[in-house]
């Protein structure tokens, strides 16, 4: 269970939400939903770890995550808004050295089932600043096929994407909270994903 009790976020010398609380189970999907500057990101990178709250805390099965540490990290895939990869690096190789930094390495073939099922399979062994957006996207995106993780945190993933990886995208969640998985997406669009326990957050109100 992923829990977040009265969560407060200050940048600068604007305070983005407080007193925020959420708690979520296997197959829950959190909808976060909002306008650009609300603080989206931030709760996101804030359930990551990656970014403390100014107060409040987030706990995993009721211990802090910052008592868990590396272990919390192993529970989660995070995917920002932006993609994350190496621009010298291609598509394949971004995604083994990804699976090797998460501790789940895999092989090079699953990696490769994985681009060919976003439809990156041309373009797998270039490098990856020469792809188009909706590429660098679907590569960065092709990572949840590979993860083991409980918890995805998916910050706007639909960006850049056409309606077919869209489609994809929507169908791989599904799949994923179907496993008793948990997912928060922030979006500026409606999610329409089969399976789960659908709950939405409007920051910014």
């Amino acid at each position: 269970m992923l829990q977040a009790i009265d969560l407060e976020c200050v940048r600068g010398d604007h305070c983005l939400f407080s007193r925020l609380n959420l708690s979520l189970k296997n197959g829950d999907l959190l909808h976060v939903q909002g306008k650009n500057g609300c603080g989206k990101t931030s709760l996101l990178r804030i359930l990551t770890g990656l970014l403390p709250p100014t107060s409040g805390k987030v706990l995993w099965d009721g211990v802090t995550i910052n008592a868990l540490g590396g272990e919390y990290k192993k529970t989660l895939s995070y995917i920002g808004h932006l993609n994350a990869q190496k621009d010298d690096l291609s598509a394949l190789e971004n995604l083994m050295v990804s699976s090797r930094i998460s501790a789940a390495p895999v092989s090079s073939s699953e990696v490769g089932a994985a681009l060919q099922r976003f439809g990156i399979t041309a373009a797998a062994q270039l490098p990856f600043r020469v792809l188009s957006q909706g590429q660098k996207r679907r590569v960065a995106l092709a990572k949840l096929l590979l993860s083991k993780a409980t918890l995805w945190l998916l910050d706007e993933p639909f960006a850049a994407l056409d309606s077919s990886a869209s489609d994809l995208l929507r169908t791989i969640v599904g799949a994923h909270l179907a496993q008793n998985g948990i997912a928060v997406i922030s979006s500026h669009r409606e999610l329409d994903i089969p399976g789960g326990t659908l709950k939405r957050l409007a920051l910014g109100l």
